[in-house]
């Protein structure tokens, strides 16, 4: 299943539960909750927090109005309130009455929210990844760790039962050793053109969706929907799907150091990449066709690959995005709805069904909010990590050379231009990256 199909059937899915108002619990039991978008992704997350009984959305921000509308209406109708509505997210900030802050804007609008949101004594579910670099994924962990906030990263597999029982089964042994994990996306994406410059809608603030990025003239492919393709706000495809997929193999990886007695695997020492935008003809800057190789050295030295070929109109070991493990009893693929286990000859040993649904992720979090308990993708622990996975892969594919990553400090050894790729040249002001 493609990502637009599956956020397609998200979408459905949670509008079938409109049709009814949730039983909410009491007033004094809910989390309040400010959501930071309201389409794409947010439209989906408005949908899960608004459907949970344990929650109150109680304003949106998004920055084109235009696209409030649907997204007010079937807020309203799943908790019986209608939300307030701003195109500042600062208002979020500021409001005292919240408990937590849904970020599910674009990369480069991760970080900065999430940050203030911790200064301002809030939790934060922030979508993957973390930031839109290195330096933003740091900064935000700092401000987690400083201000003692619950951050929670959207990557809601890690709380599906699906992925949960395929650890489990990996734990167990039944793969044998297992020394290498490869995660993939192959799902077909589109040519996107080369428009020219416009105007901005009058229902946008232009000069604040562009928040800390540079400066640039009015394009409708750097603007919704796209601007995941450009250097300036997105991370390319590795960062948008590939951060899933890949956190899925780590997390193989290390359910098999488990089961085998190895030390845990954490950030890899060396990473190496070749690809570059070798097919589509457009204005896509991001690669296209893309292969990282992750080294982790220790007592058992362990490999993690991802591969790259969104033009690809068929899937790879059966699944068109998902990571397999390989033991030398057998190997185990994971993809969005299921996950199957091969051994000799290539013979289904078990196969199991899931969905990727996050609604549990969502609960996850609004009871870690109470417990104060690290979420399942806590952000130090599990989506810090899984970010900068992306966020390597896609330096090392930018200067064309192997890179070896220092675990400790996160940066690259005795390489100047790829420790600048860690961060921005500059973070335009007034959107400065906050101080921890």
């Amino acid at each position: 299943m493609d990502r637009r199909k599956f956020l397609q059937g998200s979408a459905v899915g949670l509008a079938s539960l409109s049709l009814e108002q949730v039983a909410k619990a009491a007033a004094s039991e809910r989390v309040r909750v400010g959501v930071m978008g309201a389409a794409g992704r947010a439209s989906a997350l408005n949908q899960y927090f608004a459907a949970n009984p344990h929650a109150e959305i109680v304003t949106i921000a998004e920055i084109d109005s235009a696209r409030l509308g649907n997204t007010v209406e079937t807020v309203t109708k799943l908790q019986g309130k209608q939300p307030q509505v701003t195109q500042d997210f600062r208002r979020l900030i500021d409001d005292n009455s919240l408990d937590a802050i849904v970020v599910g804007a674009p990369d480069h609008w991760h970080a900065i929210p999430t940050i203030l949101a911790c200064q301002a004594g809030k939790d934060v579910y922030v979508e993957k990844p973390d930031g839109h670099n290195i330096v933003e994924g740091q900064r935000m962990v700092a401000a987690m760790k400083k201000h003692k906030r619950i951050v929670q990263m959207g990557s809601q597999h890690r709380s599906t039962e699906r992925l949960k029982s395929a650890l489990d089964y990996i734990r167990s042994g039944a793969l044998g050793r297992c020394l290498v994990a490869t995660a993939w996306e192959s799902a077909k994406q589109g040519n996107i053109g080369n428009p020219p410059d416009s105007t901005p809608p009058d229902t946008v603030d232009y000069d604040m969706w562009l928040g800390p990025a540079k400066k640039r003239p009015f394009n409708k492919n750097r603007f919704h929907g796209r601007w995941r393709w450009f250097h300036d706000y997105g991370t390319g495809d590795l960062g948008n799907d590939g951060v899933h997929r890949l956190d899925m193999a780590f997390a193989a990886l290390n359910a098999a150091c488990e089961a085998q007695g190895d030390e845990a695997v954490s950030l890899p020492t060396k990473i190496s990449a070749t690809g570059g935008k070798w097919y589509f003809d457009d204005m896509q800057e991001w690669p296209d066709t893309l292969q990282v190789t992750y080294e982790y050295q220790s007592k058992t030295p362990k490999i993690l690959t991802y591969e790259m070929r969104i033009w690809a109109p068929y899937p790879y070991h059966g699944e068109s995005e998902g990571a397999v493990i390989y033991g030398d009893k057998a190997c185990m693929t994971i993809g969005n709805s299921r996950w199957r286990v091969y051994g000799e000859r290539g013979k289904l040993i078990k196969e199991v069904k899931g969905d990727s649904d996050a609604a549990s992720h969502v609960q996850n979090f609004l009871d870690c909010i109470k417990t104060r308990e690290k979420p399942v993708c806590d952000l130090e622990t599990v989506g810090h990590p899984a970010s900068i996975l992306c966020h390597a892969g896609n330096i090392a594919a930018r200067v064309g050379r192997t890179l070896t990553l220092d675990p400790q400090t996160e940066l690259f050894v005795n390489d100047k231009e790829a420790n600048q790729l860690r961060g921005r040249e500059e973070w335009r002001a007034p959107w400065v990256l906050p101080e921890v």
